[in-house]
């Protein structure tokens, strides 16, 4: 009965500890959130090569959330193919969006989300007629370019099964596969699809629609619910604050 009680009490001791360990209590004792970001997803982290900052629509809301920890922020360097690595192996406290996937869900924790957006593919603006749809796309002669790493990569393979994917790793984009005629397109992001064809206009959104709705929201080390939990309840309360949709008119977006 005794040795029962005694590993109960251990049992608990330990998960008390596992609470104390959480993100939330480092955070705060080293007066520092590090923010993992790549730097290159207009308009949610762009970096700018001149002066080495970053700024867009994630940046903000971090730079918010670290004042409002009462911390400094340090926004630490990431690729698309490894930024979920960086949170397993604790180079960054926290990322700023990602797409939410099951493959990623099984490594990282996800924050409650606060942006939804559609899928779309870029082509060159001279090709819409020969690529007016999706299908137009899913050609055994049709290129689609991707970048390594992301959600979108995962989802060329399941919308364009016979065609030929090809990938190029950061800091190369899968756009400028398609500006340089090396591939006949790509997705993305309608959020980035629609900065890229302002910023490029030689590029056109295939006019078929937008497919698979997907949300953003923060990763952060899987397991910790004290760090989870107040990510989240912050965002919530900013969303009631209507902090998020002053950002969503300061950069021109629209939720879906």
């Amino acid at each position: 009965m005794i040795k029962n009680i005694l590993a109960i009490l251990t049992i608990l001791i330990f998960a008390t500890n596992a609470q104390a360990a959480s993100k939330l209590d480092a955070i705060k004792k080293n007066g520092e959130l590090r923010v993992g970001t790549t730097g290159d997803w207009d308009p949610m982290s762009m970096k700018d090569p001149a002066t080495n900052k970053y700024k867009g629509f994630d940046i903000d809301v971090m730079k918010e959330l670290a004042k409002d920890l009462g911390v400094k922020v340090k926004f630490v360097p990431a690729e698309w193919k490894t930024i979920v690595a960086g949170i397993t192996a604790d180079r960054y406290d926290i990322s700023t969006s990602v797409t939410k996937t099951p493959k990623r869900a099984e490594v990282a924790g996800f924050t409650a989300t606060y942006y939804k957006y559609g899928t779309v593919p870029l082509v060159l603006k001279k090709n819409l007629n020969k690529f007016p749809t999706w299908d137009s796309l899913n050609n055994k002669d049709v290129k689609i370019a991707t970048t390594l790493g992301t959600s979108q990569e995962e989802k060329a393979k399941e919308f364009f099964p016979k065609s030929k994917l090809q990938s190029v790793e950061a800091p190369a984009r899968d756009f400028q596969e398609v500006l340089s005629g090396r591939a006949d397109g790509n997705i993305t992001s309608s959020t980035e699809a629609n900065k890229l064809v302002v910023k490029y206009p030689q590029l056109a959104i295939v006019p078929d629609g937008e497919k698979n709705p997907a949300f953003l929201a923060m990763m952060v080390p899987k397991g910790d619910k004290v760090w989870n939990d107040y990510v989240s309840n912050w965002i919530k309360k900013k969303q009631s604050s209507g902090f998020f949709k002053r950002l969503l008119a300061k950069y021109n977006l629209k939720s879906l």
